[in-house]
């Protein structure tokens, strides 16, 4: 063997001895990453509360990196808390519903979508018709969940909520007459209690809007009861025209002694 084919052989072994090196290092490289994610993986199954913490702290990441490049602060929680439901996912009594009060108050037809089906759960568990519950609602706000009266009533059906503080006590305090669902069922409530102590619809509508002493509501009780029989009638499928929305002229100053003393003995009663 001459000195070049020994040179050449002793090439060949060494670049073989490096080679083999390299595949047995990498090898238990990967081995040796294979098992951390194997660890990791029974971790996080064994240890929800870690995933929970890392998916909670990426999300926050990402949120941060999102906002530094757009500008806008990101919520994902947003849409859940949307007081807002599909009208095509109502049934076809409730959608027809939503959709005309949606075109005569010029409300957006999804938060209108979810109020519609609050109020046929709440009808159906309060034995109110629902369409009497909506009536009221249109009457007293419009559908404006942050309406306020000259006299404090707020809220989608304008409660006194000064005077109904012990009712929002179970929905977190007197700020949640603000959040349309819950001044829903509070209204709703009252609305009860006025029809139990009155003994009539009429008269019941009567003491709701505080004008049970005086000889005349103002022509509240006759609104409610019309827009109540015009959506008893959109519920059929029926075609039924559009009157103007009516400006509502309820609670007002002058009768706020006579509304704060027959909704207070409400409360009480």
């Amino acid at each position: 063997m001459t000195a070049t084919q020994k040179f050449t052989k002793g090439l060949r072994i060494f670049a073989s001895d490096i080679a083999q090196g390299f595949f047995e290092i990498t090898h238990n490289g990967f081995a040796l990453l294979g098992l951390a994610v194997m660890f990791a993986v029974i971790t996080l199954t064994a240890r929800p509360e870690i995933r929970q913490a890392g998916e909670i702290q990426l999300m926050g990441w990402l949120q941060n990196r999102q906002t530094a490049l757009t500008g806008i602060a990101t919520d994902m929680e947003a849409n859940d808390r949307a007081t807002a439901t599909n009208p095509q996912s109502l049934p076809k009594q409730q959608a027809a519903v939503a959709y005309w009060l949606s075109k005569k108050y010029n409300i957006a037809p999804e938060p209108l979508s979810a109020l519609v089906a609050e109020a046929y759960e709440t009808g159906a568990r309060t034995k109110l018709d629902p369409t009497l519950i909506l009536a009221i609602m249109a009457i007293e706000s419009g559908f404006n969940p942050f309406a306020q009266s000259p006299v404090g009533a707020q809220g989608l059906m304008q409660v006194m909520t000064k005077v109904h503080t012990d009712k929002y006590q179970d929905f977190g305090g007197k700020l949640a007459a603000f959040d349309p669902v819950t001044n829903l069922r509070v209204g709703v409530k009252v609305l009860q209690e006025c029809i139990n102590r009155a003994g009539s619809l009429e008269g019941g509508l009567k003491y709701y809007v505080g004008a049970a002493n005086l000889e005349d509501d103002g022509g509240y009780a006759a609104k409610v009861m019309a827009e109540y029989n015009r959506l008893q009638v959109v519920a059929t499928g029926r075609s039924v025209p559009m009157a103007p929305p009516q400006v509502i002229p309820v609670h007002m100053p002058t009768k706020a002694p006579v509304a704060a003393e027959n909704v207070a003995s409400l409360a009480n009663s």
